[in-house]
């Protein structure tokens, strides 16, 4: 978006009446600051790194969360840090461009200033500026890239594949590309990607019989007469957290063993970096860089996590692995620049810039194609289906305020007493007065098994359920984290105890004042069923048909747990 400077004047005096001191340098007449994407080389080996872009080819809106709860020795570390705590650690002036970025400090009032983030033609106008300086470049793609909006699920993948090609990616791993089924994304990868010269790779992916690698463990390039190696690791779970169906010969898994064993032969082979791309989540690579030996950096996917500088983590050999993660939605570009010398890095030098799509011009071919990819669906995406007053936005542990209008919706329509939405982490965000185009509710909802269901449950099936998941996001090993946030809970209130142990989390649930009743059966409506078999309208059109009734959303009301056993003072939630 663009404004006028009365605009801009009245944005300015908008945000000092809330609070929000804007670094005048930042945002003087709307600009960053100078050389604000200067990013002069460090050295002679550099990768470039974007994860989780969702399928979002055009400019957004991303929110960051103000819930980031770690736990055990994780409370407190990178990622685990929002809004001032993460300021704080990584020494950023609040009010600055970065600030506005990074976190989700008075994220409506900056982002009128700075604009909205990400989209390919102006990413690859970005990537082809920083590449310019650093010869042969490597660009790397941690995965989630395929999944995210109508027009990925719609061409079956195809846009985003096009897309990739012409942004100039060299090596990707996968998570939720596996949800268009082992079938389409083995066409991409033996055809497109063939075709293209792009390296699929996934070290950890192996047939179910006799445990034979399904892809390409690794990659061996040069990069200015240096070997390195590049070593996949896609998402561990991905069997688990989507429907095993969709690739039923494939098996996953951490695989440290295997890890060890390519790391090892690529050095065998000459390689003096190596890297490992991964789709683990952070908290599973910061765990993996402390038990393999030879890895310089891994650039990490899952968590969505901005992570501002790499995490440096001792190997058990006394090395070091530098432990990245690039955000999501195209919002952000890694660029890692390693001073190798006499066979081993002796340098490095990182920056995670944020894509501000008013300050970077599109580059006019990937503009072009966008604009080919989108022409078939402009009208169905830009349908209006209601206007939203509200802030709507999914990231954070617990719950969002798309989520809750999800949950809103399905309980409305399904006549359901509660409602279970799932905790991913994808989906852009509205401003307040914005329209809700089928667009946006395709950036929530846009999977290739979107069925609504309403299930008879007990009220001890619904607590399993709810501890499950959370034990996925709160257990204190890593290993052990299969999925994305907690479950989104509409209808019942619950206290949630993050630091308890597993089937201790979740107490006090409530269902309009009165307690959920162990034997007692409920209506549940959700959506996003995993087992095979499953029918029932797709989400969007249960949403669509809730919004074009109400025409204008207004007073969404978050239902937000009650957290227990929490610090007040953890830097994994925002002060409230």
């Amino acid at each position: 978006m663009s404004m006028s400077r009365r605009e801009f004047l009245q944005v300015l005096a908008a945000a000092a009446a809330s609070g929000l001191v804007l670094d005048s340098r930042s945002v003087l007449a709307g600009n960053l600051p100078a050389h604000y994407y200067d990013a002069p080389p460090a050295g002679n080996v550099s990768f470039l790194h974007i994860t989780d872009v969702h399928a979002q080819l055009q400019p957004i809106w991303f929110r960051e969360p103000n819930i980031n709860l770690g736990i055990g020795s994780m409370a407190g570390q990178p990622p685990h840090l929002v809004g001032e705590y993460f300021l704080k650690h990584y020494g950023i002036k609040p009010g600055t461009a970065d600030a506005h970025a990074f976190t989700y400090l008075n994220f409506e009032q900056a982002a009128k200033v700075y604009g909205k983030v990400g989209g390919f033609a102006h990413l690859k106008t970005l990537v082809d500026q920083v590449r310019g300086h650093r010869p042969g470049a490597l660009l790397l793609d941690g995965g989630d890239t395929w999944q995210g909006s109508g027009t990925s699920l719609w061409t079956n993948a195809q846009d985003m594949v096009d897309a990739c090609i012409q942004l100039g990616v060299n090596v990707m791993t996968s998570h939720w590309e596996c949800t268009f089924g082992a079938d389409r994304m083995s066409e991409i990868i033996n055809k497109d990607f063939k075709n293209a010269g792009v390296d699929f790779v996934a070290q950890n992916i192996v047939t179910n019989d006799f445990g034979d690698q399904v892809f390409k463990p690794y990659v061996m390039k040069e990069i200015n007469g240096v070997p390195v190696a590049i070593i996949g690791q896609a998402f561990p779970y991905s069997t688990i957290a989507n429907p095993r169906y969709m690739v039923p010969d494939w098996s996953f898994g951490i695989r440290d063993d295997s890890m060890q064993k390519w790391v090892d032969e690529a050095r065998g082979k000459g390689a003096q970096v190596v890297i490992v791309l991964s789709h683990n989540g952070m908290d599973v690579d910061l765990k993996m860089a402390s038990r393999v030996n030879g890895v310089d950096a891994i650039f990490g996917g899952h968590t969505h996590d901005g992570v501002y500088q790499p995490v440096p983590v001792k190997t058990p050999n006394g090395g070091t692995c530098l432990v990245t993660n690039a955000g999501s939605n195209g919002k952000f570009l890694g660029v890692m620049d390693f001073d190798v010398k006499n066979g081993k890095v002796a340098g490095w030098k990182y920056r995670l810039l944020p894509v501000f799509s008013n300050f970077i011009k599109p580059d006019a071919k990937m503009d072009a194609l966008i604009k080919k990819i989108r022409a078939p669906y402009e009208s169905k995406l830009n349908e209006v289906l209601a206007i939203s007053d509200d802030f709507l936005y999914r990231r954070g542990n617990f719950n969002g305020t798309w989520d809750q209008l999800i949950l809103d919706a399905l309980m409305a329509v399904k006549g359901a007493d509660a409602g279970f939405s799932p905790g991913f982490r994808w989906g852009t965000t509205i401003l307040p007065g914005e329209p809700i185009t089928m667009e946006r509710l395709m950036d929530q909802t846009a999977i290739t098994y979107p069925y609504s269901t309403l299930t008879a449950m007990k009220g001890e099936q619904i607590k399993g359920i709810m501890e499950d998941v959370c034990d996925n996001l709160f257990n204190p090993d890593p290993y052990y984290q299969q999925g994305g946030d907690m479950v989104r809970v509409g209808g019942i209130q619950y206290t949630v105890a993050p630091n308890s142990s597993m089937g201790k989390r979740i107490s006090d649930m409530t269902l309009n004042g009165k307690a959920i009743e162990a034997d007692k059966t409920y209506k549940v409506a959700g959506w996003a069923p995993v087992a095979e078999g499953a029918s029932g309208a797709p989400i969007w059109d249960v949403v669509a048909e809730y919004l074009r009734a109400k025409k204008t959303i207004k007073g969404v009301k978050l239902n937000q747990p009650k957290i227990v056993g929490v610090d007040k003072n953890n830097p994994g939630i925002a002060k409230l």
